[in-house]
């Protein structure tokens, strides 16, 4: 019986560390990784991203928004990413090496879950976020359409995230101007996918108030009718006696 194994096409290096500060219990994490064409350093405190290497755009990314305190990484952290992946391709060449004959096991990605950053006002910029997770192995690919037509300005997407059970969690954002009656999607391909997900959010802006107005109406008018059947009886009631 062949048996199969989660066998990385990238190879990560997971670093862990609990802390004890004044303020309680902290757990910082760290994550080195690379592939034949890709890799990956990324450091984070309380599952947060602080801080990670942009490979492409050649430099080191702070994540977090601005309002947030952002702590301060030595200079030459950027090139020490870079150094450390020539040393993970060296290892993850010799692991392939090692490990060829074993068969991949691929987990496909959850459905993804799309919604808004803050509470949506026609013609204010705001960040639509589809997040997905579940699957193995890392990255997967996110695209974003508005009506139909493929978006890539105001996309970003972030570094693979390890979940407990060995798989990962990416969470991609598109900054945008809601219009009422505008369509976005996203959707996520993998290579465990048959087909790519897709998930589906529209511009649909309640009017302040009218909810609740509508719902207090309502039960004032229920209330009135429940004292008016009331009265109705006990006067009734009084007339038979």
């Amino acid at each position: 019986m062949k048996t199969t194994m989660k066998v990385p096409e990238l190879v990560l290096v997971l670093c862990c560390v609990l802390c004890v500060s004044a303020d309680g219990l902290h757990e910082d994490f760290s994550i080195s990784g690379c592939s034949e064409t890709d890799g990956e350093e990324m450091y984070a405190l309380d599952g947060e991203e602080w801080w990670y290497a942009d490979f492409i755009k050649k430099e080191g990314v702070e994540p977090l928004p601005s309002f947030v305190d952002h702590v301060s990484y030595r200079e030459g952290t950027y090139e020490q990413a870079v150094a450390d992946q020539e040393t993970c391709k060296y290892n993850l060449k010799i692991f392939s090496d090692a490990t060829k004959d074993i068969p991949r096991e691929n987990d496909p990605p959850s459905p993804p879950m799309i919604y808004t950053r803050d509470h949506v006002e026609l013609g204010e910029q705001n960040t639509l976020i589809c997040h997905v997770t579940g699957f193995y192995p890392a990255p997967v690919n996110v695209t974003w359409t508005k009506n139909q037509e493929k978006v890539t300005e105001g996309t970003s997407i972030n570094v693979p995230f390890p979940n407990t059970d060995g798989s990962f969690r990416q969470t991609s954002r598109l900054v945008f101007i809601p219009q009422l009656g505008d369509i976005y999607s996203c959707t996520v391909d993998h290579p465990a996918l048959s087909q790519p997900l897709t998930r589906i959010w529209d511009v649909d802006v309640q009017q302040p108030g009218v909810g609740p107005a509508v719902f207090c109406g309502l039960g004032l008018t229920v209330g009135l009718l429940g004292v008016a059947a009331g009265t109705f009886f006990l006067i009734k009631g009084n007339e038979c006696s």
